[in-house]
């Protein structure tokens, strides 16, 4: 199936610049993209996967080891001689409609019938591990399943025990969602999970609008010709995605820059403290794709509506948007 390349979306520069923090810096803890209907989220996010760096494996192994983590090995890679290969970074869709089964993996029924031999069949959790998990329409998936993903989320680690199986085996990914706030509201739990939160509109700008349905048309026309145009400017950006990612543990966070992101988040009353470290973690991502070896004020400024805008605490009083209160706040922080 084609994918429609990234650098050809028009707009959505939030979703495009969060997506790649995101992969430059996966302990943001992904993206959430919340707004319109037919606004090119799922467009994006899906258009990712040609940006990111290979990884390297275990070959052979259906968790995706890397070889050089010893103590994150699964238990067969950690009985064998390890055979490295490459790969590119997995961007797995979980679908609304999709089994616990299919998700944490179960036994392989097939097997068990014909050889009577008990053998997990893993599921998208060990897909995903290294690489992107992605939801749409998340804030619609059952509640029985984001409590599984809020467990695994924070233990980096898919635990099944159940027909006789015991399998432990790691499962640390990105998570990114998308969907329309107007169909239900996520749990607070999951909400907070996520790194970056982006609001997505639909384009008033004419002109805008015209080129992107232009792009598109032309892309479903030809779908290879199309991403053979676009070819050379993806390569060029996955190119910076890979320098940022290879620099971003030498990017220096003065401590007039901390001081400003604690300030930030006390102003706006965020709960506990992932405001302030996420503040820092895509304030780095975007100096080091930016070819900075410093964050500066500015940097930390521009994200701070996507770090925080979904960290605020609800006033029913108070109607005013986050994205508008988390700027006043910018405002006045950075004045004084």
């Amino acid at each position: 199936m084609a994918i429609f390349p990234f650098v050809a979306i028009v707009g959505q520069e939030s979703l495009k610049d969060a997506l790649l923090m995101s992969a430059i810096e996966p302990a943001i803890g992904g993206v959430l993209a919340l707004g319109d209907r037919g606004t090119g989220k799922s467009t994006a996010i899906r258009a990712l996967a040609a940006l990111l760096p290979e990884i390297e494996v275990t070959k052979g192994c259906p968790y995706r080891c890397a070889p050089d983590a010893p103590a994150a090995l699964c238990d067969v890679c950690a009985q064998k001689t390890r055979v490295r290969e490459k790969i590119g970074a997995p961007v797995v869709d979980l679908p609304l409609g999709a089994t616990e089964d299919r998700v944490v993996g179960a036994l392989d029924l097939e097997r068990a019938l014909a050889k009577g031999e008990k053998r997990f069949e893993p599921g998208l959790l060990a897909r995903a591990h290294r690489g992107f998990l992605y939801i749409d329409e998340v804030n619609l998936l059952d509640d029985h399943l984001v409590d599984l993903l809020l467990d695994v989320a924070a233990s980096g680690e898919n635990v099944v025990e159940r027909e006789g199986l015991s399998v432990r085996h790691p499962a640390r990914f990105v998570l990114v969602g998308s969907g329309n706030p107007e169909e239900g509201d996520l749990r607070p739990q999951l909400l907070d999970r996520f790194g970056l939160c982006v609001d997505v509109r639909t384009s008033h700008e004419r002109s805008e609008r015209m080129e992107i349905v232009r792009r598109r048309d032309a892309f479903e026309r030809d779908p290879a010709a199309f991403t053979k145009d676009w070819a050379r400017k993806t390569a060029a950006l996955r190119k910076k995605v890979v320098e940022a990612r290879a620099c971003i543990q030498t990017v220096i966070l003065p401590d007039e820059v901390l001081e400003k992101a604690v300030e930030l988040c006390m102003t706006l009353g965020a709960d506990g403290l992932r405001g302030e470290l996420t503040l820092m973690r895509a304030a780095r991502a975007r100096a080091a794709l930016a070819g900075e070896t410093r964050v500066s004020m500015d940097t930390l400024k521009s994200v701070a509506p996507l770090a925080l805008r979904h960290r605020l605490r609800k006033d029913p009083l108070d109607d005013t948007d986050a994205g508008v209160r988390v700027e006043r706040a910018v405002s006045e922080v950075f004045v004084s």
